[in-house]
């Protein structure tokens, strides 16, 4: 088989006739043999009923796999061990591809020969966005786009995004999979924002290797923004869960600390304290949005470094 297209879905039923519907409506993929692999990650949703609708509805070769290992990695590694494609795509469930998608993407493995390969992701039209949110923040959406031609991406700075990527089967396998304590686990302000990052761990691994990336930007999908995403608290969230992440799992510098957290650490955040102040006091809105971001990340560092410092105390008592 040519092309499997995985994917990972938790507890968002109302997600999947938009983007299931999108691939069923693929253009010039006639000669391609593909499928659908859809992983249900613990849904106590209606899921398993609306996929199995869907299934018997729409003119996809598709089959269904429930994961009961909770997080986006482990349901991405199931997704691929079901999968019988020589190329692995991966998107999300609140994304719809653009007619052609499947046939850029094939096109794009077949003339890079890459061992990963990335498009567009441009947030969908119709869900209209807060003025506050500029170009800078449509990022922390899932907003992507390297521009109009082709290139290669260093996986360091430049990477594909989770929600329009695909791998070679071959290139999968040598990075490991993906690491399962990164990535989404669950979904929305309780459980879903901590610990993502596991596309910036994977293409890290898979250039650390000497793997090609390449970016083909007639790959176009459109990411649905969820309602949750667009508040000032969400922005907050995920800066304090990346800095967390970085103090937990990514590891920070050595250097003199206390109680597990790095000491320059601390003349950074107060630093950060008083530029939040500063626009706060000045009333500046968007500047103290960004600031507030750039305080919490520090804030996440230090508190991530602490609870590592108390995991590694716990481990040497026992």
């Amino acid at each position: 088989m040519d092309l499997s297209v995985v994917i990972c879905t938790f507890n968002r039923s109302y997600n999947l006739p938009r983007c299931l519907e999108g691939l069923a409506e693929q253009r010039d993929a006639d000669g391609l043999d593909w499928e659908v692999v859809l992983v249900d990650n613990n849904s106590t949703d209606d899921t398993a009923r609306v996929a199995s609708r869907l299934a018997d509805t729409l003119p996809l070769r598709m089959r269904y796999a429930f994961e009961g290992e909770q997080g986006l990695s482990a349901a991405r590694n199931r997704g691929v061990r079901e999968a019988l494609g020589g190329y692995l795509l991966f998107i999300d469930d609140d994304i719809r591809v653009t007619p052609r998608w499947l046939r850029s993407a094939w096109d794009a493995f077949r003339a890079s020969e890459a061992d990963a390969v990335g498009g567009r992701i441009h947030l969908d039209p119709g869900v209209p966005l807060p003025a506050w949110i500029d170009g800078e923040l449509r990022g922390f959406l899932g907003y992507q786009d390297y521009g109009d031609r082709p290139l290669v991406l260093d996986g360091l700075h430049r990477y594909p995004f989770g929600g329009n990527m695909g791998v070679t089967r071959e290139a999968f396998l040598r990075v490991g999979g993906f690491d399962t304590s990164y990535g989404r686990k669950g979904e929305g302000k309780k459980a879903g924002e901590l610990f993502k990052g596991m596309e910036t761990h994977f293409f890290k691994r898979l250039a650390a290797l000497g793997g090609k990336i390449f970016y083909e930007p007639a790959m176009v999908v459109y990411h649905k923004v969820e309602p949750h995403q667009l508040r000032r608290s969400y922005f907050r969230r995920i800066h304090f869960n990346a800095g967390y992440q970085k103090g937990f799992l990514d590891g920070l510098p050595a250097g003199r600390r206390a109680a597990g957290v790095p000491l320059y650490l601390l003349p950074q955040t107060l630093r950060a304290l008083g530029l939040w102040a500063e626009a706060a006091f000045r009333r500046q809105p968007a500047g103290t949005l960004r600031r507030e971001m750039i305080l919490g990340h520090f804030l996440g560092q230090i508190a991530g470094s602490a609870a590592w410092h108390r995991k590694n105390e716990r481990g040497r008592a026992g």
